[in-house]
């Protein structure tokens, strides 16, 4: 893997093979490998360049040397002002302004012992849950129920390291659409059908979000079987 620009060698790709669900990342010298076949979609990601998406061909496997390029993005930023409240000195009065999240937290296994916001999730959304589950015009329906083998790759996703490593550093979904398949906005609706925050769906990391998936599908195995 080289930078287009330079054509040196880019350490710490995250490479993803979207048919077979696996990852890795490139060495020092920007090598990597990775199992593939005939057809399989390879994904390349690193921060601040444009993610790359390559089939993969019959000349590919039988050489096993091809060369893969990155183009870094150029972002433009202007002066932001960050005012997150607007307190006065008074103490009784700013802890009624301060926002209260009521999110809760949960550990992802695999990963460092940290916690992890997980969304609203109250016991009394669960008649709205169902609800949602079953509707046969909702999200949930759509893609859980119509698309098993799909979301089979969700087991897959959370059992290999270097796929979970790279979405806990993602924030912008681009991951997860590519491996399930689904645009941006069918995740977040997915999310608001299993009653997750707005706060969550906004602010939480690429990880929270599949782990956030992964508990509604069990949810909705469980109620529909």
């Amino acid at each position: 893997m080289e930078n287009e620009s330079t054509g040196l060698p880019m350490q710490s790709v995250h490479v993803l093979n979207l048919t077979q669900v696996i990852g890795t990342t490139t060495d020092p010298k920007g090598v990597f490998e990775i199992n593939v076949k005939t057809n399989d979609t390879l994904y390349f990601s690193f921060l601040g360049y444009k993610a790359l998406k390559i089939a993969v061909t019959n000349d590919m496997i039988k050489y096993g040397n091809s060369k893969f390029q990155m183009t870094e993005l150029a972002f433009a930023l202007e002066e932001i002002i960050i005012r997150p409240y607007k307190l006065t000195g008074y103490l009784d009065i700013d802890v009624k302004n301060a926002p209260i999240n009521n999110s809760k937290r949960y550990i992802i296994s695999g990963l460092p012992n940290i916690g992890y916001e997980s969304g609203n999730r109250n016991p009394s959304n669960i008649s709205n849950a169902i609800g949602a589950i079953f509707n046969p015009a909702d999200f949930l329906h759509n893609i859980f129920g119509k698309n098993p083998k799909q979301l089979k790759k969700l087991k897959k996703m959370r059992e290999d390291f270097e796929i979970k490593n790279l979405l806990a550093s993602k924030f912008d979904r681009q991951v997860l659409s590519q491996l399930l398949k689904i645009e941006r906005i069918d995740i977040d609706e997915i999310l608001r059908n299993c009653n997750y925050s707005d706060t969550f769906i906004k602010q939480a990391n690429d990880l929270q979000i599949l782990e956030g998936i992964s508990n509604c599908y069990e949810e909705y195995r469980i109620l529909k079987f």
